[in-house]
C-alpha cells in the first residue's frame, strides 16, 4: 500500500465525484468548496501530475471547442489503481479514529 498525500487524496475524490467534468479548473473549483480553503491552479496541477505518474489518474485531451480558440481540455479520470488508492486511504483513516470521541473544542 502506497499513502497518499493529504492534496493527492482530496484531488482524488474531486475527480471520482467529477467523473467526466474532471479538468484543472474544475478540479480546483470543487476542491476550494470542499476544504473552504482557495486552491491555485499550480495547488492542484502538483498532485495531479504525481496522481498521473502513479497511475491513479488517466490524463487524455478533450475534443477542440471554439470556447476556448480551437484548444483542447487536459481531462482527468480514476483509475481502477486510484480507486484503490483511495479504499486504502479511507480504510487507514477509519483505523486511526476507531475508538477515538468526537474532537470538540470550545
Amino acid at each position: 500500500m502506497r499513502l497518499l498525500s493529504r492534496s493527492e487524496e482530496i484531488v482524488l475524490v474531486a475527480i471520482w465525484r467529477l467523473k467526466d467534468n474532471a479538468y484543472g479548473v474544475s478540479i480546483r473549483d470543487l476542491v476550494s468548496t470542499l476544504t473552504g480553503h482557495e486552491w491555485t491552479l499550480g495547488a492542484v496541477y502538483v498532485p495531479l501530475d504525481k496522481l498521473t505518474g502513479k497511475a491513479f489518474v488517466y490524463k487524455n485531451l478533450s475534443n477542440p471547442t471554439a470556447q476556448r480558440g480551437g484548444r483542447s481540455k487536459c481531462m482527468y479520470t480514476l483509475t481502477e489503481e486510484g480507486g484503490q488508492a483511495l479504499h486504502e486511504i479511507r480504510q487507514v483513516q477509519k483505523a486511526l479514529y476507531h475508538g477515538i470521541p468526537d474532537i470538540a473544542f470550545k
